[in-house]
């Protein structure tokens, strides 16, 4: 399938999550993966897990400042 770009220098277009929710309303959050577009409309995913529970969210990856202010107004 020559439509994947997974290689080279090409940053994923996607970030792979595992969601759980717990009982007392909260959900943790594991990074498991990451989604490339390729030229068909189509994705290509890799995951470095499948978990068994919970579900799996794909968001579009946040810049490094943005994704530091969300951590330190999350606590």
């Amino acid at each position: 399938m020559s439509n994947n770009q997974t290689n080279g220098n090409k940053k994923p277009s996607l970030q792979a999550y595992h969601v759980r929710e717990t009982g007392n309303g909260r959900s943790f959050w594991t990074r498991i993966g990451a989604a490339w577009s390729n030229k068909d409309g189509g994705f290509t995913l890799q995951l470095d897990c499948i978990p068994l529970d919970g579900r799996i969210v794909c968001q579009i990856p946040k810049e490094k400042d943005e994704a530091a202010a969300d951590a330190s107004s999350e606590q």
